[in-house]
C-alpha cells in the first residue's frame, strides 16, 4: 500500500507576467505560468531555456586550480610521462574514466586507467591503487569522482614520485590534498558559477580547458557528450544551468549517435525504437551500468564504454546485462529480509530513522535497499553489510534531512565517510554500531519533525483534461531534459472516473492501468498508469470519482508512442452510492 501524501500547490506565477509572457510565446498560460514558476519571465529567458547553446557553457579557467591543472597535464603530455586515469565504480566514475581516458588515448600512448574494486578496495583512492600506478611507472593520477577527502593518500603518492590531479564535486572537509591540483566547484574558495557539476562533469570541464588552452576545436569534445549525460541523469544532479546545456546535447548525441557501448546496452534495455529521456537512463541505462561494478568489477563497465567494436560491446554488454538480472534478484531477497527486520522492531513507529545490518548481506546492493526502505517507511535510512573487517554501507534520507551532517556529527566513529545531503556511504568498526546507532536516532529525531515524516507531492498547478492538446503536450516535452531542479510538472486534476477499462497490471496485479474520463467530456478518455496503487482498484471500478495528481508522459508501446498520465498520487473523493 502506498503512503498517504501531503499535496503541496506552488503558488501560481504573477498573473500580469503570465499573461504576457503567454503572449509573448502565443501558448496557454497554463504553460506560461509552469515558465514564471521556474523564474523564466521574459521572451529572452524562454528562448535559452528552450533553445540552450553550447557556446554559453562558462569559461573553465573560471574554476579554481583549473590553469594549474592544465599545466601539470600539458607537461606530462610533453614529456611522454605515463598517466593513470582513475575513478569510482559507480556510474559517475565509469562515465567519467572512459569519457577523460577515451579524450586523453588521442593525445598521448602513456595513457591507462583504473577502477578500485569496491570488495577489496572500496570507494575512492586507495593505497592499492597508488601501488598499482607505482608498479606501472606512472608519475601524474587524474582522479575522477573521487579524491577530495583524500589527504593521506595524496602524501603518499607523492612520496613515491606521483602528482594528482583530483577532479571532484563532493563536498570537502576542512583541509584539502596537497594535489597538483583539486578542481572542485564546492571549493569553498572556488568562484566557478555553476557548483552542481557532476564527477563526470568535472572531468569534462578539465578537458574543455585543455582543448582551449591547445587551440583544439571544442566539437572534438562533443561526441563524448553522451557519457557525460548518462553521468548527470544517473547521479541526480540538478538539470539547471549549465547541466541542462550538457544534458540537452547528450541526450542528443546519445539518440542520434551514440558510443557503441552504449548502444549495447540501449539495445538490451529495449530503448532502440524511441527516444531516450533522463528517466530511461536512470531507470534503465544507469542500472546496467552500474550493475558491473555492483557484482563484479567497475572495469568492465569502463571497457564497454570505451569498446571500439560491436562485438567487444555486444559480448560485454551481455555480461553486464546478466550481471543486472542478477542483481535485482538479490535486491529483491535482501530488500524483503530488511523490510521483515524493520516491521519485526519494537517501537518502530516512535524512531525517526533506521539503521539495519546484516553481515550476509550483499554490498553492492545496500544502497538500493535503502532506497527502497525509505520509499516504504519514509524514515532517513542506513542499511549496513561487513566488508573486510568493517561495517560499511549506504544511507538515503527524505526531504529537509541532511543525512551528511547527521553522519558527521558521528565522524568521530566512522573510518571513513562520503557523499551528499540525500545519500551517503560509510565505514565504522563493529563496536561503533550500537553507539553509532543511538546516537544517528538522537539526532534524527532532533531534527526531523512529524510533519516531515509525511511525504509530499510538490504540485505546479490544476489543469482540466480538455486542456490537455497535441500542441500542449508537444510544448510541455520542450521543457525536457527533466530531472532535479526542473522535474517534470507535476498537475492536479479533480472529479475524474475511470470509463470502465481499468484494471490491475503488473507480475503481482500491484499497479492501476486506467483510463480517464471528466464528467463534462465522458467520451474523451486519457490513458494512465498508477504504480502501486492497487488499494483504490475496487474505488475506481465502481464507478467513484478521486482526484489525482500527474505527470504527462509518452509511453511507447510496439514503437508506438502515446499520451500517457503517470499518476503519483490519488485522494479518494466521496462515494456516489
Amino acid at each position: 500500500m502506498a503512503l498517504d501524501k501531503k499535496w503541496i500547490v506552488k503558488e501560481p506565477g504573477n498573473p500580469a507576467i503570465v499573461r504576457n509572457l503567454a503572449s509573448e510565446l502565443g501558448v496557454d498560460p497554463s504553460l506560461a505560468n509552469l515558465l514564471v514558476q521556474r523564474n523564466i519571465t521574459n521572451l529572452f529567458q524562454a528562448k535559452s531555456f528552450f533553445r540552450p547553446q553550447l557556446e554559453d557553457l562558462h569559461d573553465p579557467f573560471l574554476m579554481k586550480d583549473m590553469d594549474k591543472a592544465v599545466r601539470r597535464l600539458d607537461k606530462a603530455i610533453k614529456e611522454s610521462e605515463k598517466i593513470l586515469v582513475y575513478g569510482d565504480y559507480d556510474v559517475d566514475g565509469t562515465t567519467a574514466v572512459a569519457l577523460v581516458y577515451s579524450f586523453l588515448r588521442k593525445e598521448t600512448p602513456m595513457v591507462s586507467f583504473y577502477i578500485p574494486d569496491r570488495y577489496t578496495e572500496g570507494y575512492g583512492i586507495s593505497y592499492v591503487g597508488i601501488d598499482h600506478a607505482v608498479n606501472e611507472g606512472c608519475t601524474l593520477i587524474i582522479a575522477l569522482d573521487c579524491g577530495i577527502k583524500a589527504i593521506e593518500k595524496v602524501v603518499y603518492a607523492k612520496e613515491r614520485g606521483i602528482d594528482f590531479i583530483i577532479c571532484d564535486h563532493h563536498l570537502p572537509a576542512g583541509e584539502l590534498p596537497k594535489a597538483a591540483a583539486v578542481l572542485n566547484p564546492k571549493r569553498n574558495d572556488c568562484n566557478y558559477p555553476f557548483n552542481e557539476l557532476s564527477g563526470c562533469g568535472v572531468g569534462f570541464k578539465f578537458m574543455q580547458a585543455f582543448c582551449q588552452r591547445k587551440n583544439i576545436p571544442l566539437m572534438e569534445l562533443y561526441p563524448f557528450l553522451d557519457l557525460l549525460v548518462v553521468s548527470i541523469a544517473a547521479d541526480l544532479v540538478s538539470i539547471t544551468g549549465e547541466n541542462r546545456i550538457l544534458a540537452h546535447y547528450g541526450l542528443q548525441q546519445l539518440n542520434e549517435a551514440p558510443r557503441k557501448g552504449l548502444l549495447s546496452i540501449i539495445k538490451l534495455a529495449g530503448l532502440e525504437k524511441h527516444r531516450i529521456t533522463m528517466d530511461d537512463i536512470v531507470f534503465k541505462i544507469g542500472p546496467r551500468i552500474n550493475a558491473a561494478g555492483r557484482m563484479e568489477s567497475g572495469k568492465m563497465a569502463v571497457d564497454l564504454l570505451i569498446s571500439r567494436t560491436d562485438d567487444v560491446a555486444s559480448k560485454i554488454g551481455d555480461t553486464i546485462n546478466d550481471h543486472n538480472d542478477d542483481r535485482k534478484y538479490i535486491d529483491r531477497k535482501i530488500t524483503q529480509e530488511a523490510l521483515t527486520m524493520v516491521r519485526e522492531m519494537e517501537g518502530i513507529e516512535q524512531k525517526k530513522s533506521i539503521v539495519l545490518y546484516n553481515s550476509k548481506w550483499h554490498k553492492g546492493v545496500v544502497g538500493i535497499v535503502a532506497s527502497r526502505l525509505v520509499e516504504t517507511f519514509y524514515r532517513p535510512t542506513i542499511v549496513l553489510t561487513e566488508s573486510n573487517g568493517y561495517i560499511t554501507g549506504s544511507a538515503r534520507s527524505i526531504t529537509g534531512f541532511d543525512l551528511y551532517e547527521a553522519i558527521e556529527q558521528c565522524g568521530d566513529l566512522m573510518e571513513s565517510f562520503g557523499g551528499h545531503m540525500y545519500a551517503a556511504g560509510l565505514t565504522m568498526k563493529e563496536e561503533h554500531l550500537e553507539e553509532f546507532t543511538s546516537r544517528f536516532e538522537k539526532w534524527s529525531a532532533e531534527k526531523i519533525s512529524d510533519d516531515m515524516l509525511t511525504p509530499q507531492v510538490s504540485i505546479d498547478t490544476y489543469l482540466e483534461f480538455r486542456q490537455i492538446t497535441p500542441k500542449f503536450f508537444r510544448l510541455l516535452k520542450q521543457f525536457q531534459p527533466f530531472g532535479p531542479g526542473n522535474e517534470s510538472p507535476v498537475f492536479v486534476t479533480e472529479d475524474v472516473y475511470d470509463n470502465g477499462n481499468g484494471r490491475l497490471v503488473g507480475s503481482d496485479a500491484g499497479h492501476l492501468k486506467l483510463e480517464l474520463i471528466q464528467e463534462d467530456e465522458p467520451y474523451r478518455a486519457i490513458s494512465a498508469i498508477a504504480f502501486n496503487q492497487r488499494e483504490h482498484f475496487d474505488h475506481l471500478h465502481n464507478g467513484n470519482p478521486v482526484d489525482i495528481c500527474y505527470s504527462v508522459a509518452e509511453n511507447y508501446y510496439r514503437g508506438i508512442a502515446n499520451l500517457q498520465l503517470r499518476v503519483k498520487d490519488i485522494k479518494i473523493r466521496d462515494l456516489i452510492v
